[in-house]
C-alpha cells in the first residue's frame, strides 16, 4: 500500500508525457520500496526459493505482488485483494526501455543492444575519412562538445558525418553537450620565459636523439617551432646569416653550464641546431660563433603554477587578478598565502566554513576555514607528498555548496541555437534540480524544439541526491535519458563511493525505464596511448549495465571503438542489466569423471 500511496501523493502534481506514463508510476513505487531496508527480508525469501526483489527495477509493483500469490499459496492462506491500479508486467517494463532508448539513441546494431556515442575530435571537421572509420569500427552516435571549437567547426563535422554514412543505411544521432556554469581557476602569474632543451636518452642514459632547436631571425614575427624542433629561438638577423652546416656555437646556459650547439640545415627562414646536453636558455644567455655573438631573443613565458602541500593555505578570491604562489620573507614565513581567482563570481556568497573544495578533477582538496563575500580560505587537506601543482582553466567541485546558479548560461542559450538547428540530442551539462530541466524544457518549446532529445548530465552531488525529482521532471517530454558522468561526479561523491553511486543511478533509471549512457575515461589509456589497461577492459565490460557507452576522443578512437564493440558484443551473451544470462558454457563440458582409486 505504500507504494499506491506514494502514487497518489506525488504524480498528481507532475506534468507526465503520456509516453512516460507506466514509468513515473514504477518509478515512484520502486521509491517507496527501497524507502526501507529489505536485506533480511531478501535472504529469507531467497531461501524458499522465491524471488528475493533484487531485480524488480522494471516492474516494480508486479513484483511485489507475484511474491505475494507466491507466499499465500505456500501458506495455504487466502488471496490478497489485488491493488486497483494495473501492474505492468517484467516484459512490458522491458519493452518501455527498449522503445524510450530507441527513441532517444537509434535503432541498435543487430548483435549488440548497447550503443557506442564517441566524441568528436577538432580534426573531424576536415577528415571525412576519420567518421568513416568510426562508423566501420561500430559507433552508432556523436557528441559535439559546445565547451569547444565553434559552430563554423560544428557544422562542418555534422555534414562529413552525414556524407560518411551514405550508403550505410544508419543515421547516426547527434547529441551536443551545453558547457553550462563549470567553475574553474582563473589565470596564473606567468613562469619565466625560458627554453629547456633535453636530448633523449635510452635505458643507460645514452643519448638516443640530442635535442633539436630552430634558430630564427629576431624580427618580431612570432613563430612556432616546427615538428621535431622542441623551441624557436630568436637570434640577431646577422647571426643566422653567418651560420653555415657543420658549424659550432658555444654559449653558457642559464645556470652557467658550457654548451654547445651542432648548426645544421636550412629550414625556411631558420637553422636547425642540436644539442647533446640539457640546456636552459633565457634572453640574457650569449651565443658565440666565430668571432660574432648574439643574445637570445624574446621567448614565450612558461605557463604560470602554484606549489601546493598539505597544510597550505590557498585564497579564492573574486576578480581577475591572476594568481600566484606564496610570498615569504627571507626567513620563510608566509607575507601572503597563495591565492587564485575563481571564473563565477556568484559562488563567493553560497560558500561555507567547513565546506570541501576540489581541484583539478580532485588532485587537490581542501577545506573552506574563513569565508568573506569577496574570497574565502582553504587549508589543503589533499596532495600527494611531493605536492601539486595548480594551473589556470582547473575545475572546482563544491560538492557540499548549494550553489545558487542557473544550469543555463548566456553562452548555452546562444549555442542552443544551433543545436535546435543541427541537433538530435542536448547534452544538459551540470543540472542540478527539476526547475534546470523545466527550464530547458520551456526554452526547447518555446523554439520548436520540443522534438529534440535531452540528457542529464549527472556530474554533481547535488545532482545524484536530486536524480529522483530530476527524472520525473524531465518526463514532461518524450525522448529523455541520463549521463553518468564518472568523473565530476567521482570528485564531488568521493571515489570511495563511485561504486555505488553509479549503481544507485542504473537502479534508478531502470525504475523509470530511461536509458542511461556510460561516460567518462572508457578506454582512455587505449584511445590515447594505443593499447588499455586490464582495468579498462573490465570497466569497459561492466558498461554493458548502460544503454549506450560513452568514449572519449583520443589518436586511437577508432581502435578504442572496435575493441569496444567486441566486448559488448561478447558480454550480451552473459548478462542483461543486472541479470546474467545462462548460455551454455563449453567449460562445463570438459568436466572428467574422477580417476578410480588405485
Amino acid at each position: 500500500m505504500e507504494m499506491i500511496e506514494l502514487e497518489r501523493e506525488t504524480l498528481p502534481d507532475c506534468d507526465i508525457h503520456p509516453s512516460f506514463s507506466e514509468s513515473a508510476r514504477n518509478l515512484v513505487h520502486y521509491l517507496a520500496l527501497r524507502s526501507r531496508d529489505l536485506r533480511i527480508l531478501q535472504t529469507e525469501l531467497a531461501a524458499i526459493g522465491v524471488s528475493s526483489l533484487g531485480r524488480a527495477e522494471p516492474h516494480v509493483l508486479e513484483n511485489v505482488n507475484a511474491v505475494l500469490r507466491l507466499l499465500e499459496l505456500a501458506s495455504g492462506q487466502p488471496p490478497h485483494k489485488p491493488p486497483e491500479f494495473r501492474a505492468i508486467s517484467l516484459h512490458e517494463g522491458r519493452t518501455l526501455l527498449d522503445v524510450h532508448t530507441r527513441e532517444l539513441l537509434g535503432q541498435p546494431r543487430n548483435d549488440r543492444d548497447v550503443r557506442i556515442m564517441v566524441t568528436l575530435p577538432t580534426e573531424a571537421a576536415d577528415d571525412r575519412q576519420l567518421l568513416r572509420s568510426l562508423i566501420d569500427a561500430g559507433m552508432d552516435c556523436v557528441r559535439i562538445n559546445c565547451a569547444h571549437d565553434d559552430a563554423e567547426v560544428w557544422s562542418r563535422m555534422i555534414a562529413n558525418l552525414r556524407s560518411a554514412e551514405r550508403g550505410t543505411g544508419v543515421v547516426h544521432p547527434v547529441a551536443m553537450d551545453l558547457a553550462g556554469p563549470k567553475l574553474r581557476t582563473g589565470t596564473v602569474v606567468p613562469g619565466p620565459a625560458v627554453a629547456k632543451l633535453s636530448p633523449k636518452r635510452d635505458e643507460l642514459g645514452r643519448i638516443a636523439k640530442p635535442a633539436v632547436a630552430w634558430l630564427v631571425p629576431d624580427d618580431g614575427v612570432p613563430r612556432s617551432a616546427p615538428a621535431g624542433c622542441q623551441f624557436a629561438i630568436p637570434v640577431r638577423p646577422s647571426f643566422l646569416l653567418s651560420l653555415s652546416s657543420g658549424d659550432r656555437i658555444a654559449f653558457d646556459d642559464a645556470r652557467g653550464a658550457r654548451r654547445v650547439f651542432d648548426v645544421g640545415d636550412s629550414l625556411l627562414e631558420g637553422r636547425i641546431v642540436t644539442c647533446q646536453k640539457t640546456a636552459y636558455l633565457t634572453t640574457e644567455v650569449v651565443l658565440r660563433h666565430s668571432g660574432e655573438s648574439t643574445s637570445v631573443g624574446d621567448l614565450p613565458r612558461r605557463p604560470g603554477v602554484i606549489l601546493l602541500a598539505l597544510g597550505d593555505t590557498l585564497v579564492i578570491n573574486r576578480g581577475n587578478e591572476p594568481g600566484a604562489g606564496a610570498e615569504r620573507d627571507s626567513s620563510g614565513a608566509v607575507i601572503r598565502p597563495a591565492y587564485i581567482s575563481c571564473n563565477v563570481p556568484n559562488i563567493f556568497e553560497c560558500v561555507r566554513p567547513g565546506a570541501r573544495v576540489f581541484l583539478d578533477d580532485g588532485r587537490i582538496g581542501g577545506v573552506v576555514k574563513t569565508a568573506e563575500p569577496g574570497a574565502f580560505t582553504l587549508e589543503i587537506t589533499r596532495a600527494r607528498i611531493v605536492g601539486e601543482k595548480l594551473g589556470a582553466d582547473k575545475g572546482i567541485n563544491l560538492p557540499d555548496t548549494d550553489l545558487d546558479l542557473p544550469a543555463l548560461t548566456a553562452k548555452d542559450f546562444a549555442d542552443l541555437e544551433f543545436v535546435a538547428a543541427h541537433a538530435d540530442i542536448v547534452n544538459f551539462s551540470f543540472v542540478n534540480r527539476p526547475s534546470d530541466v523545466d527550464a530547458l524544457t520551456d526554452w526547447l518549446e518555446a523554439h520548436g524544439a520540443g522534438h529534440l532529445g535531452v540528457i542529464l548530465k549527472i556530474e554533481t552531488k547535488r545532482a545524484f541526491e536530486n536524480l529522483p525529482g530530476l527524472l520525473l521532471a524531465s518526463m514532461r517530454a518524450p525522448r529523455r535519458g541520463v549521463m553518468i558522468a564518472r568523473g565530476d561526479l567521482a570528485v564531488e561523491c568521493g571515489f570511495e563511493r563511485m561504486a555505488e553511486v553509479q549503481e544507485e543511478i542504473l537502479w534508478l533509471c531502470e525504475a523509470a525505464h530511461v536509458p542511461v549512457v556510460w561516460a567518462t575515461q572508457v578506454l582512455e589509456t587505449l584511445a590515447k596511448e594505443g593499447a588499455p589497461s586490464r582495468a579498462e577492459i573490465t570497466d569497459a565490460a561492466f558498461s554493458n549495465r548502460a544503454e549506450c557507452v560513452m568514449l572519449n576522443k583520443g589518436p586511437y578512437i577508432a581502435r578504442a571503438v572496435a575493441v569496444l564493440d567486441d566486448i559488448l558484443c561478447r558480454m550480451a551473451d552473459h548478462q542483461s542489466k543486472k541479470n546474467p544470462t545462462l548460455r551454455k558454457l563449453d567449460v562445463a563440458r570438459r568436466v572428467s569423471a574422477p580417476s578410480a582409486p588405485r
